[in-house]
């Protein structure tokens, strides 16, 4: 997948993520062009992973999302804040609430839709 295919899909993972979160009430997410860049290239980064890892599953994404958080200095916090780096979603894919595990389902469905569509033209 090209870089600018890349940072397509990541935009619409993102765009949608946006949605479900405000679904459940949470409007914390700023749009896409609104993001701060780190934010946006931890999607990116999420869609390289599934692209990358073609058999991956939900809890996959997960793995790879804390771990790339806790790389960048993150750890766990009752409180998602950028500024601290913290995040409660910072625990394993199991003891997550089931709508953040819908997060990695939703986001793992538009990676594998958009690669079929790729894939076929």
């Amino acid at each position: 997948m090209l870089k600018w295919e890349k940072e397509f899909c990541a935009k619409i993972c993102h765009e949608a993520n946006k949605s479900f979160c405000e679904s459940i009430g949470d409007f914390t997410q700023l749009s896409w062009d609104d993001a701060p860049d780190w934010q946006k290239q931890s999607a990116i980064n999420g869609v390289s992973f599934h692209v990358d890892n073609e058999n991956t599953k939900p809890s996959d994404s997960h793995v790879s999302w804390s771990k790339e958080k806790i790389e960048g200095g993150w750890v766990y916090g009752e409180v998602k804040d950028a500024e601290r780096k913290t995040h409660p979603c910072l625990v394993p894919y199991e003891q997550l609430p089931i709508e953040q595990q819908s997060k990695d389902y939703i986001f793992k469905g538009i990676v594998d839709a958009f690669q079929k569509h790729r894939n076929a033209n």
